[in-house]
């Protein structure tokens, strides 16, 4: 193999994942992160003496090539994750009525959600047969769409009830891609039902992380590949990138391989036409709101859903990583708040209250909103390739061309085809 330098210019998922493979088979790397923390938005925030996320994220025993990664870093999947069989609890907070699925997980794939879809529970028999029938047509054509189409549409025409539509694939859509359904690609929702349902059993599981998700991804990718050769520098924003006879130089070094890893709003920031692919591109943001109870408070699950209620779901972080009282509320794909911080809080503890009538006031609360989470993943949306018109020039992230939407898992995947790019190239 020609002796090659890489400089990935983004400290993201996608920019660790690469320089975790190139590593891996000796290419020498520098990595330039301009934060101080790595990881993008899979990252760690410290307040009150608690490691909190700046979102809760969930990953699924789908995601092959994150848990691939993991393994590559010395990570024990096996206890870094609350491993649950898929089971969905939504609480309409104002019918009072709760949904319940669970995975018959006794069957082959794709049965266990078939049955678990039959025998779920807080739907008429009529609502469940029709999400049932969905399912069986997903498979039938191959998870796949002569042309896509916004998945609010998609749904209104295989004759999904409302019912169905709000306490199942409206809450699968806003955890999987983060974006409403009137807005969602419906071919990328099948891709991950496909993944998830089609193959193994626990391709559904869910995997919840036990650790905060520097702690969990970025500190471990960092130490791999410091530890094979890399380098990485973080609280530097590179300013200048220029394409050389021989590569391209930046901030006065010279590489032979270029990875532009950042966020596509960031990459107009560069002196390279990078930016040309992704302009256009909208985001959604996610708000996760903290609140700690007394010590002694505990949910029924680790995981509950909410129908009818600005908060979408609530994670309890003393059965996930032990701090204990602690209660993470999500609300995916929103539009900004007009609200105060402490009137969100207000509104949240409420319906918290309504849901678990045993809870009081907490303790203090902590709301952590990232306004560009993630791209909003719409019908038709034309993402870049890789490959761009320079050579050994190359994009990477979660918005890069694939089947996934703006995930850790599509992140990663968009890393590691790159550098498996540059160790089979020539040049």
């Amino acid at each position: 193999m020609p002796y090659k330098t890489v400089a990935i210019i983004g400290g993201g998922m996608a920019g660790l994942a690469a320089a975790a493979k190139l590593t891996q088979s000796g290419v020498k790397v520098t990595l330039f992160e301009a934060s101080a923390n790595l990881g993008g938005r899979a990252r760690r925030v410290d307040y009150k003496g608690l490691a909190l996320d700046n979102g809760q994220h969930i990953l699924l025993g789908a995601y092959q090539e994150t848990l691939a990664l993991l393994r590559l870093a010395n990570v024990d999947t096996q206890q870094a994750f609350v491993r649950l069989p898929l089971q969905l609890h939504m609480q309409d907070l104002l019918s009072q009525k709760t949904f319940t699925l669970k995975s018959c997980n006794l069957l082959p794939a794709p049965l266990p959600i078939l049955a678990g879809l039959l025998l779920a529970k807080g739907l008429p028999l009529g609502s469940r047969i029709s999400a049932l029938k969905l399912m069986v047509w997903m498979k039938l054509h191959q998870f796949k769409l002569p042309q896509d189409q916004d998945l609010s549409l998609f749904l209104r025409q295989k004759n999904q009830p409302q019912d169905v539509i709000r306490t199942l694939w409206e809450p699968l859509c806003l955890a999987a891609l983060n974006t409403p359904i009137a807005l969602a690609s419906t071919q990328v929702f099948l891709n991950i039902i496909r993944d998830s349902f089609a193959h193994k059993k626990s391709d559904s599981d869910l995997l919840l992380p036990r650790s905060d998700l520097t702690t969990l991804l970025a500190q471990p990718l960092a130490n791999y590949i410091k530890n094979n050769g890399g380098e990485i520098i973080t609280g530097m924003a590179v300013k200048n990138i220029e394409p050389s006879s021989n590569g391209y130089i930046v901030e006065k070094q010279l590489f032979s391989h270029l990875i532009m890893a950042c966020a596509p709003h960031q990459l107009s920031l560069f002196n390279l036409p990078f930016s040309e692919p992704v302009q256009g591109f909208a985001y959604q943001l996610i708000t996760t709101v903290y609140l700690q109870y007394d010590q002694q408070i505990t949910l029924p699950r680790v995981m509950t859903g909410f129908v009818n209620s600005l908060a979408q779901w609530a994670f309890d972080k003393g059965q996930l990583s032990n701090q204990v009282g602690l209660i993470a509320v999500v609300i995916s794909a929103h539009t900004p708040f007009e609200t105060t911080h402490e009137a969100l809080i207000e509104k949240i503890t409420l319906e918290l209250q309504t849901a678990f009538p045993a809870l009081e006031k907490p303790l203090w609360a902590k709301v952590i909103t990232e306004k560009r989470a993630t791209f909003s993943c719409n019908a038709n949306l034309i993402r870049p390739t890789a490959i761009t018109q320079y050579k050994n020039g190359w994009l990477a992230g979660d918005y890069i061309a694939g089947d996934y939407p703006a995930t850790i898992e599509g992140a990663v995947r968009s890393g590691t085809f790159v550098s498996n790019l540059i160790i089979n190239s020539k040049t």
